[in-house]
């Protein structure tokens, strides 16, 4: 059989890693239990010494000297165990260059006039160059401060988009390296960058306020040429490059890209020397932002001579491709939103942003003008979240057939599936997928529209559903690098990372007073924890440790110091148990629960009707529940790292918020002050109720949902625990009861409208058809969870790392048949079960190095040790 082999890297064209890499291989079912391995390595053409192993298989250090930078490595390993043997394929990865090893210079543009933000128009950056013999190799080597292109002869380099990616840019930049051997030829040759604003220096947020990193774009290029008389040589950016305006005459990642083919590019100036200081060069765990797929319009509507409205079906991040330009100066205008209106046109203005310092109008849009000999268009200098376009055609027909979208995301590996008897589950299990792919364009952002942000709460709601789709190790171990860049000096945890408005540097700026709170401050514990326990990966923990550590003090300090106004007016003196009460700082709380409806039947937003009163409410039952969940699971953080002295001061100042937490918020008869579904999800689904009340509490919970009409009212953080605690508290007759309620607010009323993507809003499009907030946030998507671990029944034991213990335990509610996979570190994890006469029958395929506890409803427990395939 096939071994799958993986390096701890990224790459586009192929894997790209530092000097030690770490190397993992699935097991064979073949073989039995496994007794040991041996590694093979070649490295430039140079065989290295075998390496014996044990049965370990994840992570495993590179065994030999450290590797130099641009090196070209295979290797492959021989897998032993009871049953045989067996030799995988050769597996081939580069080594980044190191930052010491880099010859080129920054240049930068020259930019004679600024638009200002949003408006700049991209350059390009060129140098020629010749060659004098048959190159047999070439690898081009790259970055920016800003979003870039390369071209060789006018060949793009590469399949990757949006280079460099998204991250602090004043702390960390990753490299990219393509192999453009079949774009050199010999005699002259023509090298460009083609630089527009990006990350860098573009639009950020729903206010669109300029990104913070810098005021110069710049580049860094190495090509580097071996060739076939056995010489090698370099073209590097120096001085001798010329910069000038392309025909990109305006771009930003946020607001779209103007392409003006009949203007041509400017004139070609010297590019600008040493103009940035930038961190030292590194290379990206994560894989590349691609365009996945292409997809057709599904309906067009002509509403005028001169304009027509796209739908492709789906909500998703990416741009449009056009083909069919018109004759020289045809002017074709293109925006694009989630949403049509009664009329049929495009519809953004649930999209659009107001506060203190007014009103910014939603657009997403791009213009291409025709030179009569380009046929193209297609915007690779911005990124938009749509699933609708209205085009605009001056002088000339469109073909809509000549329009596609392109879907555009990281490339994130599935790692799981699932389907089953009910078409509207399976259904909201794929807009679940689709919102989270549609905001996982290098970072995960909370929407793909208006804001765009990373937001630190949104993921840390989802990253367990993500694990359970996707491989996303080396796009979170990336995300989280952004994360440490950008916590403040105090410890606290930015709202969102990368954070171009950069509010470390800026105390004085109101989101610094909004910044550090309970839910979204936690994704800097929750998220590694998460990485390690699905794919075994201690560095995820070791590389996050101090930033764990500070926010989590500051969050201990924070409750030791500070009360909340009305615990003052309640006593002058704190109580004793108050020293652990989480309630003195800003809490984004529940956030996002059904809105309520006044006696007129509209829509009530506390947040927006009286945001005062909000922003000063009491939410210390939500920060002292995080408090809790953060510092018990530091403490199992200290122990996996060998850290037992704080893993001792961790779990004993855990005892001690659990028990001012039960002391404030909880009373003798089980229930919660709050007295909210989201209060009781949350206390039981993080232990927060003693044992003797656990009943009590979740028998509430039933009743709050029976007087809501069978509705969920939670909202942002509980709403992902909320059917696994009704099912573990026994009322999987409520669970799935709320899972099949399509009446708003429930998950399959969006499917019931219509719904591509997961709804911001629980009333996203409400009955008169208007839209409301984001179309694309998928962190209430997080109920997919529920269909692998519970519907499904796969889920991995407590106390297991990497998918070396699981149960399967089908909760079929009505049901009557399901299945999925899940690609463990350990191997394929297959399940199946179908309801007969007699019960429940399951097929189970246990990889090897896993053990599985088979559950059926009316049969004993069954231990089935790996590898192995029952049918029960």
């Amino acid at each position: 059989m096939t071994l799958l082999l993986q390096v701890d890297s990224g790459g586009d064209q192929f894997p790209v890693t530092g000097p030690a890499p770490r190397l993992s291989w699935t097991l064979p079912m073949s073989l039995g239990s496994v007794t040991g391995s041996v590694l093979d390595a070649e490295v430039d053409g140079k065989l290295l010494s075998p390496r014996a192993l044990g049965p370990e298989h994840r992570f495993v250090p590179w065994p030999w000297e450290p590797l130099p930078s641009g090196a070209r490595a295979r290797w492959r390993v021989t897998v032993r165990g009871t049953g045989g043997e067996v030799l995988s394929d050769w597996s081939t990865f580069e080594v980044g260059l190191a930052d010491a090893d880099w010859a080129a210079r920054w240049i930068s543009p020259v930019e004679q006039t600024d638009p200002g933000y949003g408006k700049r128009p991209a350059h390009v950056l060129a140098t020629n160059f010749s060659t004098s013999g048959t190159v047999v190799r070439a690898r081009l080597y790259a970055t920016a401060l800003g979003v870039y292109e390369a071209f060789v002869n006018g060949e793009r380099a590469g399949t990757a988009h949006l280079n460099p990616g998204s991250t602090a840019y004043d702390d960390t930049l990753y490299a990219q390296v393509s192999d453009v051997t079949d774009a050199v030829r010999a005699g002259e040759n023509r090298l460009e960058i083609v630089l527009s604003d990006g990350w860098f220096r573009g639009q950020v947020g729903a206010f669109r306020m300029p990104a913070g990193w810098g005021t110069s774009l710049a580049a860094r290029v190495e090509l580097h040429l071996e060739l076939s008389d056995g010489t090698s040589n370099k073209v590097i950016s120096d001085g001798t490059w010329t910069s000038a305006v392309s025909t990109i005459t305006r771009a930003d990642l946020m607001a779209g890209q103007t392409t003006d083919y009949a203007a041509g590019p400017g004139a070609a100036l010297p590019v600008l020397v040493d103009q940035v200081t930038a961190p030292p060069l590194t290379w990206s765990p994560a894989p590349p932002v691609r365009v996945i797929e292409t997809r057709a319009p599904e309906g067009v509507r002509q509403l005028a001579a001169d304009t027509w409205v796209l739908d492709f079906g789906q909500n998703a991040s990416g741009w449009l491709r056009v083909q069919g330009l018109g004759p020289p100066g045809t002017r074709t205008l293109i925006d694009h939103g989630e949403h049509v209106g009664p009329d049929g046109d495009l519809d953004t203005a649930h999209l659009n942003s107001s506060g203190d310092g007014g009103a910014v109008v939603f657009s997403q849009h791009d213009e291409v003008v025709s030179d009569g000999a380009s046929s193209v268009f297609e915007p690779h200098h911005t990124v938009h979240g749509f699933q609708y376009v209205r085009i605009r055609r001056e002088g000339a027909p469109l073909d809509p057939a000549g329009v596609t979208m392109q879907v555009v995301h990281t490339d994130l590996r599935r790692t799981g599936t699932f389907a089953s008897s009910s078409p509207e589950l399976n259904r909201l299990h794929e807009i679940a997928e689709w919102s989270f792919r549609g905001n996982a364009v290098d970072v995960p952002t909370d929407c793909p529209t208006r804001e765009r942000l990373a937001w630190t709460g949104d993921y840390q709601v989802f990253v367990s559903t993500a694990t359970r789709l996707f491989d996303v190790l080396g796009f979170s171990r990336k995300w989280l690098q952004s994360v440490r860049d950008d916590q403040l000096d105090d410890g606290r945890i930015p709202n969102f990372a990368p954070d171009g408005r950069r509010i470390k540097h800026h105390l004085e700026d109101r989101l610094a007073m909004m910044t550090g709170s309970a839910g979204w401050g936690d994704a800097v514990v929750a998220v590694p924890w998460e990485l390690y326990r699905t794919y075994g990966d201690r560095e995820a923990l070791a590389e996050n440790w101090g930033a764990m550590v500070r926010w989590v003090d500051w969050a201990l300090e924070t409750a030791r110091t500070l009360r909340h106004h009305t615990r003052r007016q309640r006593s002058p003196e704190p109580a004793p148990h108050e020293e652990y009460l989480w309630d003195g700082t800003f809490h984004w709380g529940e956030w996002t629960e059904p809105v309520p409806r006044g006696p007129d039947g509209e829509r009530r937003d506390p947040v927006k009707v009286n945001p005062a009163a909000w922003f000063m409410a009491d939410k210390g039952e939500v920060g002292t529940a995080y408090l809790y969940r953060s510092t018990t699971t530091l403490a199992q953080i200290a122990r996996v790292l060998g850290f037992e002295d704080d893993a001792a001061r961790y779990a004993e100042a855990g005892r001690r918020v659990l028990d001012a937490w039960r002391t404030e918020f909880l009373g003798p008869d089980g229930r919660t002050v709050a007295d909210t579904q989201a209060a009781y999800v949350r206390a039981l689904s993080f232990g927060l109720v003693p044992d003797e009340l656990r009943a009590a509490a979740a028998e509430r919970l039933v009743e709050l949902v029976a007087e809501a009409g069978g509705h969920l009212a939670t909202g942002f953080l509980s709403t992902g625990d909320l059917l696994p605690v009704l099912v573990d508290a026994g009322r999987t007759d409520v669970a799935y009861g709320l899972l099949f309620r399509t009446t708003p607010p429930s998950w399959l009323a969006m499917v019931a409208k219509g719904a591509t993507t997961i709804w911001e809003d629980w009333e996203g499009i409400d009955d008169q058809g208007e839209a409301h907030e984001s179309l694309n946030h998928y962190s209430k998507g997080a109920v997919v969870r529920f269909l692998h671990s519970h519907t499904l029944g796969l889920r991995q034991d407590r106390g297991s790392v990497a998918w070396e213990a699981f149960t399967v335990a089908p909760v079929p509610g009505p049901l009557t048949w399901a299945e999925g996979t899940h690609e463990s570190p350990q191997g394929t994890i297959v399940v199946r079960w179908d309801r007969t006469a007699d019960g429940l029958r399951a097929q189970v395929t246990v990889p090897a190095g896993a053990v599985c506890t088979l559950r059926l409803p009316g049969a004993d427990p069954e231990v089935v040790v790996g590898p192995a395939r029952v049918v029960r």
